[in-house]
């Protein structure tokens, strides 16, 4: 029997919600799909179909993999230097200990975002 977060389908205000956490990591730091989707509710897998399809307007390049390795590093490098997001030394990404986002400190930041859309 699977376990883990239930499965969501892709709705207007799931993919709302990944977004709206997703601009909630502060500039600096990187949050791995499965932690968006443990604050949001769904598997990581559905985090990254809704960060490749409507992704393009939030800050993409602060989601990783739980390792830290990001899966368009060439075009996240820009935005990874200006921020300060170094590179570890296997060059596949960050080291999650060093610039990964606190979670708890996320799911705060998220939570007054995540609650207006409750609300609606």
């Amino acid at each position: 029997m699977p376990t883990g977060p239930p499965r969501t389908r892709m709705d207007d205000i799931t993919v709302e919600r990944v977004l709206r956490v997703v601009e909630s990591i502060p500039a600096g730091q990187v949050a791995a799909y499965g932690e968006i989707g443990a604050i949001v509710g769904v598997g990581p897998r559905l985090v990254g179909r809704i960060m490749r399809t409507w992704g393009s307007g939030v800050p993409w390049w602060r989601v990783t993999n739980a390792s830290g390795d990001h899966p368009l590093l060439a075009r996240a490098l820009p935005q990874w230097e200006a921020e300060g997001i170094a590179v570890a030394p296997h060059g596949r990404g960050c080291r999650m200990a060093e610039f990964g986002a606190d979670l708890e400190e996320l799911r705060e930041r998220s939570r007054a975002r995540l609650a207006e859309l409750d609300e609606a």
